[in-house]
């Protein structure tokens, strides 16, 4: 019988156990709720919350009116544990792909208090670029992050959060090493005060062109540094 506390975690860690040591190899169906309560000595919303948290984990899967059944014996790696693995530059393309069409459904979906977020984060960049390079790409990012927000997509909003440790640290080196800012502080000022307008003006496809230009030149500075530095890796981040 298990602690009386936290019974969620302890019997989700108990089955995790179990699976592991191959008392339910992949494939198997586990006992009905009832029967884990019983065995685990808690009651049936105790088992459901841990077998939820295991199918999260990638550990189970439900099946609509079969039951609960193994489908791995290992947990897998979580998103943000990969993201911080990865290389900041393939981590930069698929930046690229949730952007541009963030870009694109914010020059359709704005709306007033999402063009005001847009134009103090830029107002709030063109100010950072009197700061050190951690400062502006801070002031960068967040710009990025309220277009993305006025997509008004939380999931694309999530997804772009995610990133946003995987790459912070590789950009700031990035800056650094390629001297961006030597002959202008406030680096790309132009593009986003354009991106910004396009988005004013509800201008799907030039919103989308200026995000895929703007990424795509990064992107190739990230991909000439071959090998790339380890110091450029989002593991930094």
């Amino acid at each position: 019988m298990l602690r009386p506390s936290p019974l969620v975690d302890q019997a989700a860690q108990h089955l995790r156990e179990e699976i592991a040591a191959g008392r339910y190899p992949v494939g198997t169906k586990l006992p009905g709720e009832t029967t884990l309560a019983q065995t685990l000595g808690v009651g049936r919303s105790t088992v459901r919350e841990a077998l939820r948290a295991l199918a999260g984990a990638g550990l189970l899967q439900a099946r609509q009116g079969a039951g609960v059944f193994v489908i791995a014996t290992e947990a897998a790696e979580e998103w943000s544990a990969r993201l911080r693995r990865a290389a900041v530059a393939d981590v930069y393309e698929v930046r690229m792909l949730v952007e541009v069409q963030a870009a694109r459904l914010a020059a359709e979906r704005r709306r007033p208090a999402d063009l005001e977020a847009l134009k103090a984060a830029l107002a709030d960049r063109r100010a950072a670029s009197a700061g050190d390079d951690a400062a502006f790409v801070d002031a960068d990012i967040a710009l990025h992050a309220a277009v993305v927000a006025a997509a008004r997509n939380p999931v694309l909003t999530d997804l772009f959060a995610e990133f946003v440790p995987a790459l912070r640290q590789g950009l700031i080196d990035l800056v650094d090493l390629l001297k961006l800012r030597a002959g202008d502080a406030n680096h790309g000022d132009a593009s986003h005060a354009g991106l910004v307008t396009a988005i004013e003006k509800f201008d799907r496809e030039a919103a989308s062109r200026i995000v895929q230009e703007e990424l795509a030149t990064t992107l190739r500075a990230l991909q000439k540094l071959s090998p790339p530095p380890s110091r450029l890796s989002a593991h930094d981040g």
